[in-house]
Order: C-alpha cells, then structure tokens, then sequence
C-alpha cells in the first residue's frame, strides 16, 4: 500500500498500535500492543477508512505503510538519536516530571528541544500526507503537543483534536520551561485540547491568559460535558476535561469466566493462600509510589498491626523507560525496599512480598485483580491511573478494597475507595488496616457505586464524547462509528 491522502480519520501517538519486534534470528515480526485506546478508536477507525501515525517501536529501521488486521498504519521512522532526544530526552526526562508537580527535577537541554521540534515535524508532515480532505485528526498526549500546529500551517483544512493522558501542571511551575511560549502555541493548533481533569483545563487557560494575553472564557468546566474557550490567531480553540477510562465490559467478562475464576483461585493456592492478598500493579515509575506503600507495609509490620502470616503483597512493576537515570534508581531503592521485608518477615515457606519486574498478560492480571482483597494504587501524581478501573471492573462479587491516592485521576470518580495522601505516611497505613478489616457489608457499599461508575464510563463512551466534542468545536459532522 502507497501512503496517500485517503484518511477520513488519523490517529496520530507516539507509538503505533503494534510494536515491531526483532527476532533472536534477526527477523522482524509485528506484535499487537495491549491498550484501551486502540479498543476504543479500533471501530472508529474501521468506519472511517481511518489510519493510525506512530513510531514502530525499532530505531533506524524504515518500514513502509501497511495494514495489519485491518488497520491502515503509517510508520514514522526515528534513528538513535532522534529516540534519545525526542523520547528519552525531552518528553521524559523534561516534560514527564515539569507535569508531574516536579517529582523530581526537569532537565532543561537545547539538543533535547531541537530533537523534540524535529520529530514533532516529522509526525505532522506524515499526518498530512495520509490525511483525505477535510479528515479529522486525533494527537494523542504529551509527546506530541508541536504537531497541532504544525500540522495546521500544512493543512489547515483539518479538524484537530490533542488529548494529554498526564496531568498539566499549574501555570507557575510550567513558566520554568525555557520554551513555553512555543510548546503552548503548538498546541493551539487544535480546535479543541481535552484534557483528563477540570483542573488541568484550567490550568491551561490561566497560563495562555497569563503567558500569551489571549482572551479567555470563564465559565467552569466540567468532565466531558462542557469546554472553555480561548481566542487565538483568528480562530476559537475549545477546552475540557475528558476522563478517561478502561475497557470495562470486557474486564468485567474476562472476570466473570471460569479460566480466570479458576486461575485467581490457583494464584492465591501458588501464593500459600494468604488470609488477606495485596495488590499493587504498576510501570516502574518515579511518580507511582510503589515505595510508599512498601514503606507503609513495613511500618505495619515492624508495629504488629498487622500479621505476617496472614498477609502477602503482589507488586507488579513494568519496566519502563530504563535508560533514563531516575528510574534506575527507583528500581535498586525499590528493590532494596522489598529484600528488606522478606528479609525481616517473610518465614521459610512463603515471601511477604512478591516482586515482578516484568509485564504480566491481561488474562492473568484479570486473575490477579479478581484473586485480590487490597488494591493499592499510591501514585504521587497520575492524569488518571486506570489501574484502579481496571481493579474495579474485575470485582464481579462486589467486594474487595481500593486504596487510592487523592493525586490520582481517578480519585476524581472513585469516591468511595479509602482514600489517602500519599505523602502521608500514616494516612496510608490507616487505610490500608482499614481496607484489610472492612466488613463484607462496608465492602459492598464502597465497590457497588464504584462499579457503576466505571462500567458506564467506559473508554468507548471517552472517546465518543471527545470526538463529539471535537465536532462541535469545529462546526463539522461527527465521525461516525
């Protein structure tokens, strides 16, 4: 297949829906990628005669445009340096912690801006090539916040929508970026800019009010039902909060199936059949606070408040972005973390904690999720965290307990999990007593609103309510599903 103008509807990531591998024999095969975005713009895209921009996956490798299971894919090719200045560079090791309330400190590089303008231009100049006439165009998050506008300086016969997935920090905290004015100018390519929470909206139109002098709209917003506005280049750009979530009602089926039932049952045998099984699942990432909830587990421990032999902890830490300095360090603390408490609780027969550094199949993590009495989900900073969903989703019996940071997404919607400061030491290991201890009857209280929620805010409906939105903004049709 030629690469030309024949999409109604583009999806334009970082990272394609299915990764190129390279085989130990040096041959290359495409393997899906798992993710609730590709479920829900999947149809979408089938409708539409849509196609998907991203990167394959692999460095310095060119691969033509090509249809895999149906879907048209427009591989953007990036060499090692690109990879490192672009991705590594900028985007996480600049954007990612300046968005997460400076976690930890941004690194400001000239090179790592002109790689990420570069490839930015090189995702745009893609996108308008595989673009029909009057498509509609959909930028995913924050790898990818220059391609609005340079891609509307292409074609502005466009429709343009950008999604951020993370968090946009308050306007005080973003003036640190030496190029701000640019990064957010961008981004005002769009016709509409959705963002997880109302907060971060808001966020927005404070900093381009307050670093560009644009006029902006006032009134409040609210998730998924109404936008701001703000006046820029002789064009109306919209802006709302969008929550975004998972695929539920298939979470909801795969928990309900006997080979998972049958799996949860053998995982809680494998692990010594612990009175009370705790979970937590989560990219090795400095923002996550796996080390808090180690931390609060030790101090449990160390106090009696709770007993070894009747708890055991399940801690899935995906490994992500590893050459990046910050997060080998969180690997060895967090590791160090959990040799500790083995080392001082566990017996003979079973370890307290079980530590995974690896990527776990859906089937089993559903398994996981339903075999689990504590969720523990403590990030320090999260757009949304769709673990907890996840979580959520897979409690087909209406038990179990969430533990939720306030600083996550989520807690936005989760209400009725415990929540907690994660900063807050004790708070934390007040909740989690409290999720061990909670009767079947305060448990079911808690989970039955929580599943409603998140089973009739699934990702599909997300992903209709932006594109409705974005038609709105536009003065065009919707797409169609």
């Amino acid at each position: 297949m030629t690469q030309a103008s024949t999409a109604d509807f583009v999806v334009v990531a970082n990272r394609l829906p299915v990764d190129l591998e390279t085989a130990p024999d040096g041959s290359t095969r495409w393997r899906r990628s798992p993710g609730g975005l590709v479920t829900a713009l999947e149809p979408i895209l089938r409708h539409n005669a849509g196609a998907w921009v991203g990167w394959p996956g692999i460095s310095d490798i060119e691969v033509d445009p090509l249809v895999e299971d149906g879907l048209q894919l427009h591989p953007v090719t990036l060499d090692a340096d690109d990879f490192e200045g672009y991705y590594e560079g900028f985007s996480n090791a600049t954007l990612w912690p300046l968005y997460h309330d400076l976690v930890v400190k941004p690194a400001y590089h000239r090179h790592w801006w002109q790689s990420y303008q570069e490839v930015n231009r090189k995702f745009a100049e893609a996108t308008a090539a595989v673009a029909a006439p009057g498509a509609t165009v959909w930028v995913q998050d924050y790898q990818l916040q220059l391609v609005p506008a340079l891609l509307r300086s292409l074609r502005p016969d466009l429709t343009i929508g950008l999604f951020l997935h993370i968090p946009f920090p308050p306007a005080e905290l973003f003036m640190q970026l030496p190029w701000r004015r640019s990064l957010v100018e961008g981004m005002l390519g769009a016709d509409l800019i959705g963002f997880q929470l109302p907060g971060g909206a808001d966020n927005f139109r404070v900093l381009v009010r307050d670093l560009l002098g644009l006029p902006v709209s006032r009134r409040a917003i609210r998730p998924g039902n109404r936008t701001g506005t703000i006046e820029f280049d002789s064009r109306t750009v919209h802006v709302g909060a969008f929550p975004i979530s998972t695929d539920s009602a298939t979470l909801d089926r795969s928990a309900r199936s006997r080979a998972v039932q049958r799996r949860a049952a053998e995982l809680r045998a494998d692990l010594g059949a612990p009175q009370t099984l705790l979970l937590g699942v989560d990219r090795l990432d400095y923002t996550k606070g796996i080390d808090v909830r180690l931390r609060a587990l030790e101090e449990l421990l160390a106090e009696g408040r709770i007993d070894p032999h009747q708890v055991c902890l399940v801690q899935i830490a995906t490994p992500s972005r590893e050459r990046v300095d910050h997060y080998d360090v969180q690997r060895r603390s967090i590791e160090q973390q959990v040799s500790r408490i083995n080392g001082e609780f566990s017996t003979f027969s079973r370890p307290l904690v079980h530590y995974i550094h690896r990527s776990v199949g859906k089937s089993t993590l559903a398994a996981l999720y339903a075999a689990s009495d504590v969720m523990l989900v403590t990030p320090l900073r999260d757009g949304m965290n769709l673990v907890a969903k996840e979580y959520v989703a897979c409690r087909t019996k209406v038990d179990g307990a969430l533990v939720l940071s306030e600083f996550a997404g989520a807690a936005k919607e989760l209400r009725q999990s415990y929540l907690v400061n994660p900063h807050d030491l004790d708070q934390v290991k007040d909740a989690i007593v409290a999720a061990i201890e909670q009767s079947p009857a305060e448990a079911r209280r808690r989970m039955l609103p929580m599943r409603r929620q998140v089973l009739t805010h699934d990702v599909a409906r997300w992903a209709r309510t932006f594109l409705t939105a974005l038609g709105r903004a536009a003065g065009r049709p919707v797409m169609a599903e």
